[in-house]
């Protein structure tokens, strides 16, 4: 898995400051003037936070796993994940929640392991589609449970701030993979635990 950006070691922080520099000059700023002679540090800066999740392996964060859980072996929910993301087409925020749910089959992760891979993905520039199935995916890998569900709700503010300009929007995705996908009834019951109605209209 490659979970440094390619260009990591090529790209200097001087170099991206003056690409900071150069976009403000574009739209029509001076880079010099007083208030904007710290933002090139401040922007990468923000891009080193917002952009972490390249430096990070989120399997590294399902190694450690718990078989002493008295045989229990239903379904485990973690709902409402808040996460903040990039649109990889034009750099604006991506911002929800995702809920995620995993029948064990014999361990178990600790509940803060998962939220730590919803944030390593996040800070990636994404599509959620693109999203949803990497953190699915990257659980079933690593913990080989008997089903594995992921739902993610956001508001995508390429189309709230530019574009079309449509406010009070959000979108819906799901994986499903193993007895989630494969049996109603065990999906109608993460649903419920989750809360929501058919189709996820109400996450």
């Amino acid at each position: 898995m490659n979970v440094v950006p390619p260009s990591s070691n090529t790209v200097t922080r001087e170099q991206a400051e003056e690409a900071v520099r150069t976009l403000l000059s574009w739209a029509g700023e001076d880079p010099q003037r007083e208030g904007l002679l710290d933002t090139p540090k401040r922007v990468v800066n923000a891009y080193d936070e917002w952009f972490s999740g390249y430096r990070e392996n989120p399997h590294e964060y399902l190694q450690r796993t718990f078989e002493e859980v008295a045989g229990y072996d239903e379904v485990i929910v973690l709902r409402d994940i808040a996460f903040e993301s990039h649109c990889e087409h034009h750099l604006a925020p991506i911002i929800g929640r995702v809920h995620i749910g995993y029948l064990p089959n014999g361990r178990v992760v600790g509940i803060s392991k998962l939220a730590r891979v919803v944030e390593v993905y996040a800070r990636r520039l994404q599509v959620q589609e693109k999203l949803t199935a990497q953190i699915a995916q990257c659980i079933e890998e690593i913990l080989r449970p008997r089903g594995v569900a992921v739902i993610v709700e956001a508001q995508h503010e390429c189309m709230t701030t530019r574009g079309i300009h449509k406010r009070g929007m959000s979108m819906i995705t799901s994986k499903m993979l193993g007895a989630f996908r494969e049996d109603a009834k065990t999906r109608m019951e993460l649903l419920r635990f989750i809360g929501t109605a058919a189709g996820y209209s109400s996450v």
